[in-house]
């Protein structure tokens, strides 16, 4: 299982945070980002951090001291410290959220405490309970992926004139509580549009995949896939039912488009959970 680890450590520097009282002592913490997945760092010292060779954009830590928000810390890639965000904590229990993603067009709402994206995209997350003194030392939170993915192969070759993928699955979840890390209302039969690039025209064998949220449970769904050419006329269709989807997991479809075959199959991924595989 891909984990994110954050390592925190007693530095002084500054964050955004709401103003302490004069009585309340505070103590700099500085989280950075090291563990299963690749860190690298550009000439002009910014950092990336990669899961499946593919970079991170937006780091997020959110401070609770019970119920109530204390302060926010959002991180884009192109921060020269991506991945060491720094919070000034107050002396006592607090409870941390991090979440790293490459989502794009994402929606912090604090109130409905939800993350949610336009476009999903793989995510990691983790909350870890902390109790600050004017001692406290090096802390470790390991992010785990939150994701699912759905990969869809085509075995038969995609025809000429085809513009795009249409993949609808009956539900698909956009969104996830921060504070509890499980998916938010799922959408309902929504349409994820892939375009096809020129150079799949003609081959056999190329996939199209798609992020979401998923539960530590498993859900299952009916997934309906079409081809559809500039036009919007439908080249080839089919619909897979109750494909099973859980986080941590890809599930792969295989199949035929546009010449139909049905079989049912499964296999192992090893990068991610127990790969489950249907035949379309």
């Amino acid at each position: 299982m891909k984990k994110l680890l954050f390592a925190a450590a007693l530095l002084m520097a500054a964050c955004s945070q709401q103003p302490a009282s004069e009585n309340e002592k505070m103590v700099d913490v500085t989280f950075d980002v090291s563990g299963d997945f690749s860190l690298t760092t550009t000439p002009i010292a910014t950092r990336a951090l990669d899961a499946d060779g593919k970079s991170m954009t937006d780091v997020w830590v959110l401070d609770y001291v019970g119920s109530e928000l204390k302060q926010q810390v959002h991180q884009a890639a192109t921060d020269a410290d991506f991945g060491s965000p720094t919070l000034s904590l107050s002396v006592g229990a607090h409870t941390l959220y991090f979440v790293a993603s490459r989502g794009t067009g994402a929606v912090l709402d604090t109130d409905a405490r939800t993350l949610s994206f336009s476009k999903v995209n793989d995510t990691f997350w983790a909350a870890k309970a902390l109790n600050i003194s004017g001692t406290t030392g090096t802390q470790t939170v390991a992010l785990d992926r939150i994701a699912t993915k759905l990969r869809i192969t085509f075995s038969d070759a995609i025809p000429t004139g085809a513009a795009t993928f249409n993949v609808t699955p009956a539900q698909w979840y956009y969104g996830f509580n921060y504070t509890t890390g499980e998916p938010t209302t799922a959408t309902v039969s929504q349409p994820i549009t892939v375009n096809i690039p020129s150079s799949y025209i003609g081959l056999v064998g190329q996939s199209v995949s798609l992020f979401g949220f998923s539960g530590s449970d498993d859900f299952t769904t009916d997934v309906a896939i079409d081809c559809q050419d500039a036009d919007s006329h439908v080249l080839g269709a089919a619909t897979v039912p109750s494909v099973q989807i859980k986080r941590n997991r890809i599930s792969a479809l295989t199949g035929s488009l546009f010449s139909k075959t049905s079989t049912i199959g499964f296999s192992l991924n090893t990068e991610w959970l127990d790969d489950y595989e249907m035949t379309f």
